[in-house]
């Protein structure tokens, strides 16, 4: 249920329907528009009587969510969700590539990507402290030093960090110390891990699962926002198909039915989504055609001697090349690149 205010509605009469909400024992998520503010129901399990919220000051009507990602769809929020962040906004109308390497591996190259970057106007970068891998004997990642070494970067260089959260036993210290907290494809849908992000107070990139419907991403996406954090990013990253000529299938074709169906962000990673640094380049420009409102690219000063995900990393030149292509590419499409 969506509750939808006048436009002359005051302060007093939205803060009365939060508190009728909750006697009903269910949650209010207000959320202010460009003209008017609507507050969101969620909570029940079965129908809400209108009754009691259509009759207070300031309630212009009620509209019934039939979707069951109600926080994350159109019909609930119809204006497009803005990320904020101190280095950049990403958002609809903009394009924001997110790059750096796989794993933190050592300060130095972490040092040096993240001066790279700045200096081309890149104020994201991407890199895990902590490795879900597919084998018990690759590597794991740094761990508590790596966030470390990822704090001392962005308090050098005031770029901001986007890493994985793989367990809630480390929440606090990747909360402590990310920008934006990466939830990867293979945690999709744990729950529990979900739950935690919804409380916190850094925005939530949110990758699909590998055989993820788009229902199921979006579902996800709710239990982030449930838990009162609505800062969420989602991340097409590729999905598992028949296809054997990339590492995965980089569904772009999802990027048009987010933008219908949710006012949530979304960011394309061509790196994981084709595994091939060969490839990375038209798969992000073609992101940028299909309407995404970012990248997240990996890329590393000496990939061939990268300790994880070599083969899908750009070296810096390379990079700097795709960078070239695309701002040519935005001019046409009306998109300013953060």
């Amino acid at each position: 249920m969506l509750v939808v205010m006048h436009k002359q509605a005051s302060a007093e009469d939205i803060d009365r329907v939060v508190a009728e909400v909750k006697r009903m024992n269910l949650t209010p998520h207000p959320m202010p528009g460009a003209l008017r503010t609507a507050i969101g129901i969620t909570g029940n399990t079965g129908a809400v009587d209108p009754r009691r919220l259509e009759v207070l000051p300031g309630v212009l009507e009620l509209i019934r969510v039939t979707k069951p990602y109600k926080l994350a769809s159109r019909e609930m929020h119809l204006d497009d969700t803005y990320v904020k962040l101190p280095q950049t906004t990403i958002g609809p109308g903009t394009f924001t590539v997110i790059a750096g390497p796989c794993s933190v591996e050592s300060e130095e190259m972490i040092l040096r990507t993240a001066e790279f970057l700045m200096a081309r106007g890149v104020r994201l970068m991407r890199a895990g402290a902590f490795k879900p891998r597919t084998s018990p004997y690759s590597f794991q990642g740094m761990g508590l030093a790596g966030l470390k070494i990822l704090d001392r970067a962005r308090e050098r260089t005031g770029i901001g960090i986007v890493t994985e959260l793989l367990d809630t036993e480390n929440a606090d210290a990747v909360e402590e110390v990310a920008d934006i907290i990466q939830i990867g494809a293979r945690n999709m849908q744990n729950f529990s891990l979900l739950k935690r992000v919804g409380k916190a107070r850094k925005p939530v990139l949110l990758k699909r699962g590998m055989a993820a419907t788009l229902e199921e991403w979006l579902m996800s996406a709710e239990y982030v926002m449930a838990g009162g954090n609505y800062n969420v990013v989602l991340c097409e990253r590729g999905v598992r198909t028949f296809s054997d000529h990339s590492r995965n299938t980089l569904d772009l074709s999802v990027v048009p039915p987010v933008k219908k169906l949710s006012h949530l962000p979304i960011v394309v990673d061509p790196s994981h989504g084709t595994g091939k640094r060969d490839y990375v380049p038209p798969m992000a420009l073609a992101a940028m055609a299909a309407g995404a409102d970012g990248l997240l690219i990996e890329i590393h000063p000496e990939p061939d001697r990268a300790l994880s995900d070599g083969a899908q990393s750009l070296d810096f030149t390379a990079f700097e090349r795709l960078l070239g292509q695309l701002r040519a590419l935005a001019k046409p499409l009306e998109r300013t690149m953060n």
